[in-house]
């Protein structure tokens, strides 16, 4: 399939609608982890389905590149760009870090000072240590591994708008091999700092960032070629039963990034196209935008419910599991919900960048022709996202 030529301004609802899909992975995962579900009969499917929503962060950080690459505002300041981008993850962070901190103070956790100062700086993921990098609320590691990416960007775009089509496709395909290569390169890295390595280092965790930044900068061009969204949907599916059922783990990664990859720009070039989708209705945008708070509010949720109630690390048997697990996804997206509308948006007005007029869009750098985009009469109506400003997925 040849991608449809684009503009800046155009939007991509359906990828804050994946948004949510990315956030439902990683909150299985933990479901698995955390032995929510003790029945052994349910364990046995939920466990190994579950196993690979590790990958959902994975999923983000592609999206992040892809987002941010196509809504980059040429000719902005870094200075702009970096501002947007602290307005976007730092209030939520301070609000869950001091009620993280404020956990740990009820059940006397021991919390190491200099820790948390890294986690507050967002500087852990640099730490090769399990008590830095997983300090205070654990997840926000990741959000280290971004801030490195939004520094990186404003000196890194500029070539990636020169680069030849072959480089970009180059990236594009080198990175799911990259990821094979981490798993023999790990050996050269002291055993207790190989998880660390392959799973939460910012450069090694870059190259998924990379691979979404390089594939937006071709579907801009109207470069792309990639499967439509129902066919690349099939094989994100395909992908995940086989991997879970067949795959080695040291595998998964690669095959999902590319799996990921070809949803992600799938869906981006629907919408460019004016195609309906099923990612762009009112309530999957609603929940993509709510989810990078869900992200960073659900483990220290299911951990200090569990905790309370005493059903830490022995879980719960019969059908009680599987409602804890509902009650405990319900419980969080309500919590997201009030961070999200209560904080994060009101404080990325406040703190973020003026919005400027934009100027009319002009077509990016000439495409194969293609089918005219279907009238927008067609398209399914949605609450849209304002990509380059302040209410985006990256």
């Amino acid at each position: 399939m040849t991608s449809a030529p684009a503009t800046r301004a155009t939007r991509l609802p359906s990828l804050t609608g994946l948004r949510w899909i990315a956030a439902l992975l990683v909150f299985a995962f933990h479901v698995a982890t955390m032995r929510i579900v003790a029945e052994p009969g349910v364990r046995a499917v939920v466990e190994p389905a579950f196993a690979l929503g590790l990958s959902g962060v994975e999923f983000f950080f592609v999206l992040s590149g892809f987002v941010l690459v196509w809504s980059y505002r040429d000719g902005e300041p870094r200075r702009t760009f970096l501002r947007r981008r602290l307005a976007k993850i730092y209030p939520n962070h301070l609000v869950t870090f001091a009620v993280a901190l404020a956990v740990a103070f009820w059940f006397a956790d021991p919390v190491a000072p200099w820790a948390a100062i890294g986690n507050l700086l967002l500087v852990q993921a640099w730490i090769p240590l399990g008590g830095y990098f997983y300090s205070v609320n654990s997840v926000s590691w990741s959000l280290s591994c971004e801030l490195a990416f939004y520094l990186c960007l404003p000196l890194v775009l500029p070539w990636l708008r020169r680069a030849r089509v072959g480089v970009l496709w180059s990236v594009v395909v080198a990175v799911p091999l990259l990821i094979l290569a981490l798993w023999p390169a790990q050996l050269l890295v002291p055993e207790e700092s190989r998880w660390w390595f392959t799973q939460i280092f910012p450069v090694t965790r870059s190259v998924e960032f990379w691979m979404g930044a390089a594939a937006a900068e071709l579907l801009r061009r109207g470069r792309w070629r990639g499967p439509n969204l129902a066919a690349a949907s099939l094989l994100f599916v395909a992908t995940w039963v086989v991997a879970a059922q067949w795959v080695r783990a040291e595998f998964w990664a690669a095959l999902l990034a590319a799996a990921y990859l070809l949803v992600i720009t799938a869906a981006a070039d629907a919408d460019v196209r004016g195609l309906r989708t099923p990612w762009r209705s009112r309530p999957m945008v609603w929940l993509g935008e709510v989810s990078f708070a869900f992200y960073l509010v659900h483990v220290l949720v299911m951990t200090t419910v569990l905790r309370l109630t005493g059903d830490w690390g022995t879980g719960l048997r019969g059908w009680w599991g599987p409602l804890a697990v509902l009650a405990l996804l319900l419980l969080n997206l309500l919590l997201a919900a009030a961070l999200h509308h209560g904080v994060e948006m009101p404080l990325m007005r406040r703190l973020g960048p003026p919005r400027r007029a934009r100027p009319a869009a002009a077509t990016a750098a000439p495409a194969p022709f293609v089918p005219a985009p279907r009238p927008a009469s067609t398209a399914t109506p949605v609450r849209s996202v304002e990509y380059a400003g302040r209410r985006d997925p990256g």
